[in-house]
């Protein structure tokens, strides 16, 4: 992005409090409607048949995060992939990478999507679900997680956050808002949020070779860096009219904008053994991406309870990326020089609809469908040039791809008795992918899963506060279109463990039977003590494995087996003044997680699935003082690693991550608080290795050293 467009950001970045007190006065000229009633009874997670955790906004913007990924890492069973205090693919039950369901509003998340995207105050709840439901996608073998932004608008809302970041040097600043009124018939409401931010995370790689006899003939040692910067706006704009009648339509829309350069220089230092072909690259990267979701729902009650729910939404994504890469030889001599453009593109349309009503004695029947279509097309462009004859590979790719997806489901909740309900789902999905480029043969990929789903609550008798929940599902994960499509992804230096990387055409779903059983214990004044447990039979695994082809290493997707994997789950959360009278005014809440797999394929030991996380926790601690406007919480995180076979000679190892965010508030007036976040403070550095072991029994280890840093943020928060 240009210097111009930089400081132009910066500039709204810094009067958004003046903007939004154009939007403070007009609202004072707005009558403010209060609505006061008693707090409904219903609590979704102890009631609902299908098992349910409901995170309300108050404990989402507990720790002043400015992204969605960084909420999620607190949560029952949630654990959060890559390095610690930076994002990553969100995973539940351990299970890594596209085995858990994301949804946005009740529907899997457009392409192009990132949790990264989505500021916390956009977002009303989190929903997590442990076992799957018809009405949703059964693309969750782990679980699912649905983000449910912004809807309803109880009264007249005006607040601004505004706050700065550092880290590691690199300073940042963020400003939401939140805007909501209604108006007779009509309400309206919009969240945004601006964001600048620069960051600097170097790493280190150490490359080892050994032979069969295990003598070290090879180390490298690979300095790099991470230097880069962000701009981003988000907006989430909804407008409801009641039409009178229980008929309401709902216009619901989540844009996002970013810009984003950076570069990575790379040096290598040959300690033992031959150095590389390149010892030296540099690399400068940006990227323009937009982002478009726009939702219109209608619903409709009816006579004798009935309701009709549908949606129509539309979505657009589109990212234009620029990369220039100088790589130098051994004599510091430019042996190669690479520009790369590509331009991605995602344009399509969703539909879902259910009609649901009562019927009988304690039936609640529903019926419905669930449609989309989108159109994915890429360009990549590849201009390389060298003057000492390396070897050059000069691409002008172009590929399509079309996704249908379709399915239709019925489910039936049904209250046997007061203290026993059943609910019944059937839900058929098919999906469609095809997809032409000329690299490659044309793609067409079809898959189907007729998915069976049971989950039970019992209320013991006797007791108020002891259930059991239990579920029998049927769920699968499909394969993307990035796996299927079979271009080549160009490795720097080409290895066994930095591969270059291919789609396989002829992936299958992955299918899993599961089982899930819990016992919850709910105490008074909201506490609750939770054990579960749950097992996973998944045919058809994928993994990546490495091939040599034509003298070069490649990694590509395959189906290889069976998997099972099982694991507990504890949970418990005491908010003690509630619970004892007279007690401190501290709310303590802590969960544990721990996982066990194994491949039907890969001998052992360690033969489990890639990136799953073996044992996970989280203890958490809010307090409010007596007598001072003031909070102070704390959240503890612990995931373990440790080595895994992922294939005959492919091997990973994951370290341990801990990490300790706080957080304090302090309030000025009933409109007006400061919140003052320190997020991994402990600073641990993160630790993961890949290896490949060839048939004659040497081995080649990259380890990666990734030092992290504290991150603190100030935010005041204030209401209008």
């Amino acid at each position: 992005m240009s210097r111009k467009n930089t400081h132009t950001l910066v500039r709204l970045l810094a009067a958004s409090p003046a903007i939004f007190g154009m939007f403070s006065a007009y609202a004072n000229e707005v009558q403010k409607v209060e609505v006061k009633g008693q707090a409904a009874a219903y609590d979704a997670r102890r009631d609902d048949t299908a098992t349910k955790i409901v995170v309300n906004q108050e404990e989402i913007l507990r720790h002043g995060d400015t992204t969605l990924g960084e909420v999620l890492k607190r949560l029952p069973g949630i654990t959060v992939g890559g390095v610690q205090g930076r994002g990553g693919d969100v995973r539940m039950r351990g299970l890594g990478s596209g085995y858990t369901q994301i949804l946005l509003n009740g529907e899997p998340a457009p392409p192009g999507f990132s949790l990264d995207q989505v500021s916390p105050e956009m977002v009303e709840r989190i929903e997590i679900m442990r076992a799957a439901t018809a009405e949703y996608s059964t693309q969750a073998i782990a679980g699912g997680i649905n983000i449910v932004l912004k809807r309803q608008v109880q009264n007249a809302q005006r607040e601004l956050k505004t706050g700065v970041q550092v880290e590691n040097g690199a300073y940042g600043a963020v400003s939401t808002f939140q805007l909501s009124d209604k108006s007779g018939k009509m309400s309206y409401a919009m969240s945004g949020n601006l964001l600048y931010g620069r960051q600097d995370r170097p790493s280190t790689v150490v490359t080892e070779g050994h032979d069969a006899a295990g003598r070290e003939v090879l180390r490298r040692v690979a300095e790099d860096g991470n230097r880069g910067r962000l701009l981003a706006i988000g907006l989430s704009p909804r407008i409801n009219w009641n039409l009178g009648a229980g008929e309401v339509i709902t216009s619901q829309n989540f844009i996002n904008i970013a810009r984003s350069r950076g570069d990575a220089p790379e040096t290598v230092t040959t300690v033992l053994g031959a150095p590389p072909r390149y010892v030296a690259t540099a690399t400068d990267a940006e990227n323009k991406m937009e982002m478009l979701r726009s939702d219109l729902s209608w619903t409709k009650r009816l006579e004798q309870g009935a309701k009709i729910d549908a949606k129509f939404g539309l979505n657009y994504a589109h990212r234009d990326s620029g990369l220039g890469q100088q790589q130098y030889d051994a004599n510091e001599v430019l042996a190669l020089d690479r520009d790369i453009a590509s331009d991605f593109s995602d344009k399509g349309w969703s539909t879902t609809g259910k009609y649901a009503r009562p019927i009988g004695d304690g039936h609640a029947i529903a019926l419905g469908w669930d449609g989309a279509y989108s159109l994915h097309d890429e360009t990549r462009l590849q201009r390389e040039t060298s003057t000492v004859g390396a070897p050059i590979a000069n691409r002008d790719e172009s590929f399509d791809a079309t996704v249908r997806r379709v399915a239709l489901f019925a489910q039936d909740e049904w209250s046997v008795t007061k203290q026993w309900s059943v609910y019944f789902g059937l839900r058929w999905e098919g999906i469609r992918i095809r997809s032409e480029g000329n690299s490659y043969a044309a793609i067409d990929n079809k898959s189907s899963v007729f998915s069976p789903l049971f989950q039970t609550l019992y209320k013991i008798p006797g007791s108020k506060n002891d259930q059991i929940r239990g579920g029998i599902t049927r769920t699968y994960k499909a394969p993307n279109v990035a796996s299927l499509v079979p271009r080549r992804g160009i490795a720097s230096n080409n290895s066994p463990t930095t591969p270059d990387t291919m789609g396989n055409p002829n992936l299958k779903p992955e299918l899993a039977w599961g089982l899930d059983l819990a016992y919850e214990h709910y105490l008074q004044g909201g506490g609750l003590l939770s054990a579960s447990t749950y097992i996973r039979h998944i045919d058809d695994i994928t993994h990546s494995r490495v091939f040599l082809v034509d003298g070069l290493w490649v990694a590509m997707p395959v189906n290889d087996g069976a998997a099972n994997t099982r694991g507990i789950e504890l949970e418990a959360k005491l908010p003690l003044r509630q619970m004892f009278p007279g007690w401190p005014a501290l709310d303590l809440r802590a969960n544990l997680t721990r996982s066990w797999s194994s491949l039907s394929m890969v001998p052992g030991p360690n033969n489990r699935l890639d990136q799953q996380t073996p044992l996970s926790g989280t203890f958490g601690f809010d307090y409010r003082f007596d007598g001072l406007p003031a909070t102070f919480g704390g959240s503890l995180s612990f995931q373990n690693g440790g080595p895994v076979r992922i294939a005959q000679n492919q091997y990973a190892y994951t370290g341990v991550k801990r990490g300790l965010d706080l957080y304090g508030t302090w309030k000025f007036t009933p409109r007006a608080q400061l919140r003052m976040s320190l997020a991994n403070t402990l600073r641990q550095d993160n630790v993961s290795a890949s290896s490949y072991v060839s048939a004659d029994g040497s081995r080649l280890t990259d380890t990666t050293f990734t030092p992290t840093f504290l991150q603190l943020r100030a935010m005041l928060e204030t209401k209008f």
